[in-house]
């Protein structure tokens, strides 16, 4: 008698990018796919499932459906305490990322990219860099198209993936060839219970399975960084990068003429660091990560060089919007946490010459971190959101701070306390959803009001 081998049931939780992909990968494979999304899937989406004959609902999760799953690819965005991943966890049933699962079916070499701030800039700075130098090169995670999506489909030697923490939550066996930890600073709060540790545990199952072979590429001066690896253990190499060389260790750093030093055992090279594309001294830290994860992969020094030189940059992160009677309009909306806010403040002249907007959903912000830089830089805070109390209450003595609930209201805020050579900085510290349905909803209003303002 032949014996029936039982198709493996796969069931998808959310309908976005990430859910979408992992189902079509599971469908490639074989399996018995399932997808339930509790909002709207958008109908692109749903017509990639369809054309896949993949089975989905949306506006509900049907528990039958479901709890008889094998395993189960979650989204990011679901968070954990979510009343079916906790009855799927009550089952025992694994839960796993679309990260984990495509990895499964790939070889590729995974460089892999996380932190509170620049982690967008690094990572497609270093795709830039892998593909201006003619390498086969997928881009994943948070930016570009689904990492599952991709390997059904196509075949590439190296994927660069931007990871939040929601991402690595439910990674368990797959493996990075590079892990870069840009930096960690208090974000997300209220999704780990308000307690540090737990993000900066989250942030830190990038570097699980590395092996000797493999590297971590560091911000040298992060206190939350190196602390954490020094309690660890890991047999993988470290890459640590700073403004200032900070011993024989430091693999990137600025030397006294002027020149960025990158040193690996595969590749090495000086380039001035006034010839980088990004100014700013996060994006020197950004453009050390990069260069060091191209110096790792062995590509040639001068398209390193010259793809550091020419690449242009992130939407909403201090992208110019525009100028207006003499007054720089910048659109920085990607700044959801403090310390973004913080490195674009440091990159604002000294002079008490910006006007600072703020506010949003806040996440358990700490606003002394900006503090100093508020007293040095800002003429006046404009506060958008529906709830601008604890910014009002925390800079109501230090600085002009102007509550407004709307982008037409704080941009007409703006307008009026800005003068010529001033420079009005979106930077809110703080998610969009309060008032916009994403960041990128919120800066690409705030260029739309500039604009109608130019006009």
């Amino acid at each position: 008698m032949t014996q029936t081998v039982k198709q493996k049931r796969l069931v998808v939780l959310g309908g976005g990018e990430s859910g979408v992909g992992a189902a079509i990968l599971a469908k490639v494979k074989g399996m018995d796919v399932f997808l339930s999304d509790m909002g709207k899937i958008a109908p692109r989406y749903a017509d990639m499932l369809r054309e896949h004959d993949i089975p989905f609902e949306q506006g509900t999760h049907t528990p039958q459906l479901i709890l008889n799953a094998d395993e189960v690819v979650k989204s990011p965005g679901i968070p954990p305490t979510a009343p079916m991943v906790q009855a799927l966890a009550e089952r025992n049933i694994p839960i796993i990322s679309e990260i984990e699962f495509a990895g499964r079916y790939t070889d590729a070499k995974m460089v892999c990219i996380t932190g509170s701030n620049g982690k967008t800039t690094t990572t497609l700075l270093t795709y830039h860099i892998l593909k201006k130098a003619g390498i086969n090169v997928g881009l994943a995670g948070n930016v570009g198209r689904s990492l599952a999506l991709q390997v059904a489909f196509e075949r590439h030697d190296v994927y660069v993936i931007e990871l939040s923490s929601f991402q690595l939550e439910n990674m368990y066996e797959f493996k990075a060839n590079i892990a870069v930890l840009m930096n960690i600073t208090p974000d997300h709060l209220d999704r780990y219970e308000y307690k540090m540790q737990n993000y900066v545990r989250a942030k830190f199952r990038i570097i699980n399975n590395l092996t000797a072979q493999d590297a971590i590429i560091y911000w040298q001066d992060d206190p939350v960084i190196t602390s954490q690896l020094r309690a660890i253990s890991t047999e993988a190499r470290l890459f640590p990068f700073s403004e200032h060389s900070e011993g024989d260790n430091t693999a990137a750093y600025v030397d006294d003429e002027g020149e960025i030093v990158f040193n690996t055992p595969v590749e090495s090279l000086n380039m001035p660091r006034a010839d980088l594309a990004l100014n700013g001294l996060h994006n020197l830290f950004n453009s050390m990560a990069a260069g060091l994860s191209a110096c790792l992969l062995d590509i040639k020094k001068e398209d390193i060089r010259n793809a550091l030189s020419d690449f242009e940059g992130v939407e909403h992160r201090l992208e110019p919007a525009g100028t207006i009677d003499g007054v720089r309009w910048i659109n920085d909306s990607k700044a959801t946490n403090v310390n973004s806010c913080w490195y674009a403040l440091e990159s604002m002249p000294k002079a008490k010459t910006t006007v600072l907007i703020l506010g949003g959903k806040d996440k358990g912000n700490d606003y002394t971190e900006i503090e100093h830089l508020v007293d040095e830089k800002v003429k006046a805070i404009v506060a958008m959101g529906l709830h601008n109390e604890k910014i009002i209450e925390f800079f109501g003595d230090k600085v002009k701070v102007v509550d407004t609930h709307s982008l037409d209201e704080a941009v007409a805020a703006c307008y009026s306390l800005a003068s010529e050579g001033d420079t009005v900085l979106l930077s809110p510290c703080c998610a969009s959803f309060d008032l916009f349905k994403s960041y990128e909803d919120r800066g690409r209003q705030f260029k739309d009001a500039v604009k109608k303002l130019m006009k």
